[in-house]
């Protein structure tokens, strides 16, 4: 019968409840929409924040008709008994001890990257999941979860040996992707002044833990900032780098804004056979100019990524490589218009209902926070 589609009931016939902590830009333009569209495995029960005004206009943008509850305690939401999965997309200062509520009320926890800014609320993270039970933790690197990009990691696994390699993240502002991404966000400024300095003073805290305390880089105003940038920014390329290539035995240079007065910044990683060149900043040119390219003796193999925040624009493969009578191939695959949020949340239903073990585990996250720290480390040299 026309409009029937075998796959549109949950497999296992259950709904998994989200209580979304943090009604801020991605949840709004990533989060909410897409599990609308996944109202076959997940219902959005409960949302938190601490703008009233953010949780009416996202409880608005919730499909069905049964809108949900909304409350500014993080406490009430993770023991709420209509919550399975607990999404946390606020501000990764706070992500830490989000995570510990939930998971002491035996929540599965999702949270959005960066895990968090420090090696010490990371540790808090991993402690607080395995006195859970392990497993009730995943991190949200979407890329990671990209067809075209699981495709790529089979293919330099099969390459041979790895010369070099390229990552790259250039972009223009959000704003202008999110302008045009048709879910209409909106800012608020209607929390208290309370919440505003709390915020300040843990984000100071954290990076004074992270750059004095764990590193032993002075901290300044450019690092601060460079801290800020790489952590943010930096997070999607180095977790990718590290799924497709493992972690780096060090970093040979390093090139950051902190030091040449430029929103860009370049390094060099050092592996045990091969480097690889990082580069990425932020400029006011409406593109996203983001990719992993790998080179063996034989073949490269490319990632090409596009904005996450405009829906159905895919991640490709792209494949160079020599034939045995000597001619040239040049093959772009795309293996599915999915986009990596959606693929993220499908596995994400499949690791809270059938225990299957997420990829991004805050064990695997920590070691992005200690390749953030090569980085900084190699500023002060």
């Amino acid at each position: 019968m026309f409009g029937m589609n075998p796959t549109d009931d949950a497999p296992s016939g259950r709904i998994v409840r989200v209580g979304i902590v943090g009604c801020g830009m991605v949840t709004q333009v990533v989060h909410i929409p897409t599990l609308n569209l996944l109202s076959h495995l997940f219902r959005i029960t409960y949302l938190c924040d601490v703008s009233e005004d953010a949780m009416r206009h996202s409880q608005l943008k919730v499909a069905g008709a049964s809108k949900p509850a909304t409350t500014k305690i993080v406490e009430e939401l993770c023991t709420a008994s209509e919550v399975d999965l607990v999404m946390i997309a606020s501000h990764h200062t706070f992500h830490a001890s989000q995570a510990i509520v939930a998971l002491e009320a035996n929540k599965h926890v999702f949270i959005e990257k960066p895990i968090a800014l420090t090696l010490k609320d990371t540790d808090l993270i991993i402690d607080a999941d395995k006195a859970a039970g392990g497993s009730k933790v995943s991190i949200g690197y979407m890329r990671i979860y990209a067809a075209a990009f699981e495709d790529a990691v089979k293919e330099v696994e099969g390459m041979g040996r790895i010369r070099y390699a390229r990552v790259r993240d250039i972009i223009g502002p959000n704003s202008v992707f999110v302008a045009q991404s048709g879910t209409y966000p909106r800012t608020f400024s209607d929390y208290r002044k309370e919440d505003s300095e709390a915020l300040c003073t843990k984000a100071r805290n954290d990076t004074e833990q992270a750059l004095q305390t764990e590193l032993g880089v002075t901290m300044t105003e450019q690092t601060d900032m460079m801290w800020q940038m790489l952590s943010t920014l930096g997070s999607h390329d180095l977790s990718a780098m590290r799924e497709i290539l493992g972690v780096p035995e060090g970093v040979v240079g390093f090139s950051p804004c902190a030091t040449t007065g430029s929103p860009f910044w370049s390094g060099i990683f050092q592996y045990s056979n091969f480097v690889v060149a990082y580069e990425s900043g932020v400029d006011q040119v409406a593109r996203f100019d983001a990719s992993i390219e790998i080179f063996g003796d034989t073949k490269t193999v490319k990632v090409v990524i596009d904005t996450p925040f405009v829906k159905g624009l895919p991640t490709t493969m792209v494949v160079k490589d020599s034939l045995a009578d000597g001619s040239y191939r040049e093959s772009t695959i795309r293996r599915t218009y999915e986009d990596p949020f959606t693929l993220e949340l499908k596995e994400a239903y499949e690791w809270v209902v059938n225990g299957k073990i997420p990829k991004a585990t805050p064990v695997e996250a920590r070691k992005d926070v200690e390749i953030l720290g090569m980085l900084m480390k190699a500023i002060t040299k």
